[in-house]
């Protein structure tokens, strides 16, 4: 382990490799930096082509042994002991993840430490006794045959799980559970930008629970060639990845060779629909500032704000309050919602994207580039757009950072409209006087996941994914779950 420039955290840099704690193989490392200071953190391991081939030979050798696989009592103790052994670093895993992402502090006491830390790992142990493994159909008659039938569930067998730096946590958490006790084995393969809260679920696996060598390998580098790997190799059964919908069409295409099961979890450009009988100085200043939580970098907030147009001057008036309002810096001060943008290339990312609105006639109401009172860290203002129309590259395409365009719609049909000329469907938010026709209209848009006036479906139980290019399956649920299982029907003569 290594004691990093901050004191307060420690990071893991070696990798986890067939049930050892091991450096790269040729010894290099690459940098893990703190996004709020721009200093490093420290080092962890940069994987290279041998480091990858063994973390897969590994995961394939403990796929095909059968113990992992066919003793599901087996899995669940494991995955509790590691539940444990996480629950016992809580506090160093918030002060690591606030460090390597950038999170506010306020969000690690929810979906970015918390939430998954507490809920995940006991629900999925909880499910796999609830879910039906195995079902007996009813008697064949078929070619004049009587015969016994059952379905079968079965693992896929190797899973690479590749994870996105935003709150990746919670994604490895997920991933890793869901095919860990469906059977599997995994290597779970985290974004360069944050390493760290990976590498130390491999050291726990490795020092506190009794999960075989191979069935769980945690590989690290900042090399997206060597990642390819986990994609093309055809020891390879299922790719399990959340991220951009651009990678994601890379993995799709490449995985096509050898006919991967895919899990991609992919982008968005959600809208809220603030419907015209709703509070609007109540609820609008609130939703304009959500974009700002963890600067905008989270797949399914809402980015579109879409308002009657016989009121979109007093909507963006009550926008504008709320989005001065939002407080932002220092991530490690818990009453900042905001922090920066993961790297200098993310934090110039969103500075383009904030150009092309104002190249294209949006009007900038609130912020629009680099805060002049934080001179350190990758820092965006937040940023509200005005006079938006959806063709505009900022309505179209996803920014993840903490800009809000405001779009102004005629009537409920017209708000439909808007909201599904996307290629992306994620995430929507209806806010109404009226619950019923709140769902009328959430129920129109083709999008994954739907909030009904402030409702949260977030939770291990609520299947996540998303339609059209936001994404193929569902993360979580019973959904989630079976993704990670092969369907095998059996016959025999009946009697």
């Amino acid at each position: 382990m290594t004691q990093t420039t901050e004191s307060a955290v420690l990071g893991e840099a070696r990798m986890l490799i067939d049930g050892d704690l091991v450096p790269a193989r040729s010894g290099a490392t690459f940098d893990n930096i703190n996004p709020a200071t721009e200093q490093v953190l420290g080092p962890v391991a940069d994987a290279g082509v041998d480091d990858v081939d063994a973390a897969i030979a590994a995961a394939r050798r403990a796929a095909d042994n059968g113990r992992w696989s066919n003793d599901l009592d087996f899995r669940k103790r494991c995955l509790l002991q590691l539940h444990a052994a996480l629950v016992a670093e809580r506090e160093e895993l918030r002060r690591e993840i606030v460090a390597e992402t950038g999170s506010p502090i306020v969000l690690t006491y929810g979906p970015q430490v918390d939430g998954p830390l507490d809920e995940l790992i006991p629900w999925v142990v909880d499910n796999a006794d609830r879910f039906e493994w195995e079902r007996e159909l009813p008697t064949g008659t078929a070619f004049g045959t009587e015969s016994w039938r059952r379905v079968l569930k079965e693992p896929v067998g190797v899973v690479s799980s590749i994870v996105p730096w935003n709150y990746p946590f919670e994604v490895s958490l997920v991933k890793i559970a869901q095919a860990l006790i469906a059977g599997n084995t995994t290597i779970l393969k985290p974004a360069p930008n944050t390493p760290w809260n990976a590498t130390r679920i491999g050291r726990l696996v490795a020092e506190h629970t009794d999960i075989p060598a191979g069935v769980l390998n945690v590989v690290t580098t900042a090399d997206n060639t060597i990642a390819e790997r986990l994609v093309v190799d055809e020891r390879i059964d299922m790719v399990s990845f959340t991220g951009s919908t651009a990678v994601g069409k890379r993995i799709y295409a490449a995985g096509a060779a050898t006919m991967k099961r895919l899990f991609l979890e992919l982008g968005g450009k959600s809208a809220a629909i603030v419907l015209d009988d709703a509070d609007i100085a109540a609820v609008v200043p609130g939703v304009a500032a959500s974009i700002c939580a963890h600067g905008g970098q989270g797949c399914a907030m809402v980015s579109r704000l879409l308002v009657p147009r016989s009121r979109y001057e007093e909507a963006v008036a009550v926008a504008e309050a709320g989005m001065r309002a939002v407080p932002y810096g220092d991530p490690t001060d818990p009453s900042n919602i905001q922090g920066p943008q993961v790297s200098a290339v993310q934090r110039e990312r969103v500075l383009g994207y904030i150009s092309a609105g104002v190249d294209e006639g949006a009007r900038v109401v609130v912020g629009g580039g680099r805060p002049d009172h934080l001179e350190v860290g990758y820092y965006v203002e937040p940023t509200l757009f005005a006079d938006v129309e959806n063709s505009m590259t900022i309505a179209q395409e996803e920014i993840f950072g903490p800009v809000m365009a405001m779009i102004p719609f005629d009537d409920d049909d017209d708000a439909v409209r808007i909201a599904n000329d996307s290629v992306y469907g994620l995430g929507l938010a209806v806010l109404s006087a009226s619950e019923n026709r709140a769902l009328s209209v959430g129920k129109r848009i083709r999008t994954g996941t739907v909030s009904i006036n402030g409702g949260m479906w977030y939770g291990p139980a609520a299947p996540f994914g998303g339609y059209k290019q936001s994404g193929i399956g569902r993360q979580n649920g019973t959904e989630g779950f079976e993704q990670y299982t092969e369907t095998k029907t059996i016959a025999g003569p009946q009697g």
